[in-house]
């Protein structure tokens, strides 16, 4: 099996981890939670970890207009923002909102049937409206014709079923007069608002919800974005959530720490006790961090009676399976309907779940991240305990009914099928790796379970790393090639061809000055062992610089108004207006929507190098650099950053970015390294005109 496991620049996440199930009376924080989470209390963390998956529940007013206002039936949960419905109308929705057909038992029973072990609701989402009886607010489900308290009914009804009851709960309030900043087409006026009256309100709320419904597991914070919320605001929330239960689980949307969609902490000053990807799974997971995909089964977290757009079985169990075996959790979406039933594809899709789980859930609860970079049949799990198993979910089932598993290292004590235990699997090492005899039929048609128990922790061979400044080079580089395990030597090739046991020896950083195929092995005692790495390698020459300096300091940035779904074609739009800015970046102060911008001008290099150009833009975003599309980032996206790379000459080169935002979150950022990834262009004295 072929794997690229190649290294072009290392960036580290760093998230602290702690935790373990919440005890119920409200006592003091043992610990300073202000300092953010400690890392010496593993054990708060224990039931989370064991759980893997837990069902998240978007519910509220918005759920009476199903995603439909004014013909237009794109919209869910952030209908007042999307539709721009005036607060006092909004308010409407509250004498509408009875849900006669809501079963908290019959939700709890779905989600527990689905193998789920925890549930996270919205207490409430960014419209403001709670649905618990607040003593805070009259805004609030006991001011609906339904009266009824539906947080304390669920919580009931999810500690029968045996799951843990935690909260999503929004920072952000677009109903709350103290809440700010306005929506930009509000006519409220902010005259007279008082955020720090909003602080005191949300952390009443927090309070109620933490104080009156026994133990919670996680709170689960949100629209932590806007300027008006500080680190220090997250600090002191974190730490009211701790005073009141000491081992309650906070994600890290308390605080402003979160980096975009991809969800990780950016620094360990901001407090949180695990990441929150959006709608994403980590391509290669995060070992050693705690984090949980939320993500929905259709387009949208709310109920739209439109969106019939589901996720298949197959995907959501696979999906299931590929974040576990990263070490994470999933946190799958529900979007009740204004009745308080769920939609039949959900409830569909929870039944496949749960009927999948019961034959396989031992290999996802409790479980540890693979010991193996990756397989091309599907994915693993690991469970330690008095025996080591490997849980290979096999997605891609072999043709010829033998399964290989390359660069286990370990004695195979046996090995059997969880949805066909009666089966018979044999297993016979063979030049470095296992193969499984399993039989020619997949058990199940999405994920076939084979649990094999080994002798001891895990030894993996794996694939060499090959670490290169860039893939690109002018006059030379140097390449290194390391192994994980120090009892296994790398051997490589140059020439493209496969690397035998005879094959140059890796001892010292290569140092490369031609174009070349580069192919690393692992060799034990003579032996390949674990997969093969390649990296394309080429040499090229420099683009030069522009014959004359820009005349004028900074760049040119121009502003377009329009509903954007991706980049325009700008020569055929009229700018609404255009600056002098200092660099790539978006303006200071409240958020952008329906915009587009245009920067131009240049930039400056000190060196004739290979250069890296990282471009993050929430929404889409293109570079070009001497005329040449470097990084295309284009259509509607969350936070996310795409890298190109050109060869330049000292002095400078002409520069053109193109960004857009739809609605909701808005990013854009350009960083430039060199090839020993040192910044470059950081002043704007780098940039002009």
């Amino acid at each position: 099996m072929k794997n690229a496991s190649v290294c072009l620049a290392s960036i580290c996440l760093a998230l602290p981890v702690l935790l373990c199930a919440c005890q119920g009376e409200p006592k003091s924080a043992d610990r300073d939670a202000k300092s953010g989470p400690e890392v010496d209390a593993p054990d708060r963390m224990a039931w989370w970890r064991e759980a893997r998956f837990g069902m998240f529940l978007h519910w509220g007013l918005y759920s009476v207009p199903a995603g439909e206002w004014n013909g237009n039936t794109g919209h869910a949960e952030w209908i007042l923002t999307t539709a721009q419905i005036p607060v006092e109308r909004y308010e409407q929705f509250v004498p509408q909102f009875d849900p006669v057909g809501f079963d908290a038992d019959a939700w709890a029973k779905m989600a527990a049937d689905a193998g789920m072990k925890y549930v996270v609701i919205t207490s409430k989402h960014h419209d403001g409206f709670a649905l618990y009886d607040s003593a805070a607010s009259d805004y609030d489900v006991m001011a609906t014709p339904f009266g009824r308290d539906i947080l304390r009914e669920l919580a009931d009804a999810v500690r029968r079923h045996g799951m843990v009851m935690c909260w999503y709960h929004s920072i952000m309030d677009w109903h709350h007069p103290d809440y700010l900043p306005r929506r930009e087409w509000e006519s409220r006026p902010a005259q007279g608002a008082d955020f720090e009256r909003y602080r005191k309100y949300l952390h009443a709320q927090v309070t109620e919800l933490l104080t009156n419904y026994g133990p919670i597991g996680v709170m689960w914070f949100d629209g932590e974005w806007e300027p008006t919320w500080t680190n220090e605001f997250g600090k002191e929330l974190y730490a009211l959530c701790r005073s009141l239960q000491p081992d309650v689980i906070v994600n890290n949307r308390v605080s402003t720490g979160r980096a975009g969609m991809q969800g990780m902490t950016k620094g360990a000053e901001f407090p949180g006790d695990f990441g929150t990807p959006e709608q994403e799974i980590p391509p290669q997971g995060l070992p050693g961090v705690d984090w949980e995909t939320c993500m929905t089964m259709n387009d949208h977290w709310g109920f739209n009676a439109k969106d019939q757009n589901w996720k298949s079985n197959e995907d959501l169990i696979r999906k299931l399976c590929d974040i576990a075996s990263k070490g994470g959790n999933f946190l799958l979406n529900v979007g009740p309907t204004a009745q308080g039933e769920f939609p039949q594809g959900s409830v569909d899709r929870l039944a496949a779940i749960g009927a999948w789980m019961r034959v396989n859930g031992e290999a996802i609860h409790g479980t540890q991240a693979s010991p193996f970079d990756g397989l091309d049949f599907g994915r693993c799990t690991l469970r330690s305990a008095a025996t080591t198993t490997l849980y290979l979910h096999v997605f891609d089932w072999p043709i010829d009914g033998v399964l290989e598993l390359e660069g286990l290292g370990n004695r195979v004590k046996g090995a059997r099928l969880l949805a066909d235990p009666a089966r018979s699997v044999t297993a016979e090492s063979r030049d470095g790796r296992v193969e499984f005899r399993v039989g020619v039929s997949a058990p199940d048609p999405i994920a076939s379970v084979l649990a094999v128990e080994i002798e001891g922790a895990p030894i993996v061979f794996k694939a060499p790393r090959i670490e290169a400044p860039l893939p690109r080079f002018l006059d030379r580089t140097q390449v290194t090639l390391s192994a994980d395990s120090p009892r296994v030597e790398v051997r490589y090739t140059l020439d493209g061809s496969e690397p035998s046991s005879a094959s140059a020896l890796a001892a010292t950083p290569l140092d490369v000055r031609q174009s070349c195929t580069l192919r690393a092995r692992c060799f034990f005692e003579g032996r390949a062992v674990g997969a093969e790495s390649s990296l394309e390698l080429r040499r090229v020459s420099a683009r030069g610089a522009l014959t004359l300096p820009p005349k004028s300091a900074g760049l040119l940035r121009e502003r377009f108004a329009g509903s954007f779904e991706k980049l325009p074609e700008f020569s055929a739009l009229q700018a609404s207006d255009s600056s002098d800015v200092a660099a790539i970046g978006l303006p200071e102060g409240p958020r952008e929507e329906r915009v587009a911008y245009v920067f131009r001008g240049a930039f400056r290099v000190g060196a004739d190098d290979v250069y890296r150009f990282g471009l993050s833009s929430d929404d889409g975003s293109r570079l070009w650099v001497d005329g040449a599309l470097l990084v295309d980032n284009d259509g509607l996206h969350s936070a996310q950053e795409l890298f190109g790379s050109e060869a330049l000459a000292a002095g400078w080169h002409t520069l053109r970015v193109e960004w857009f935002n739809a609605t909701g979150g808005a990013e854009l950022s350009l960083k430039i390294h060199d090839s020993a990834g040192a910044p470059v262009a950081t002043s704007p004295a780098d940039f002009g005109h």
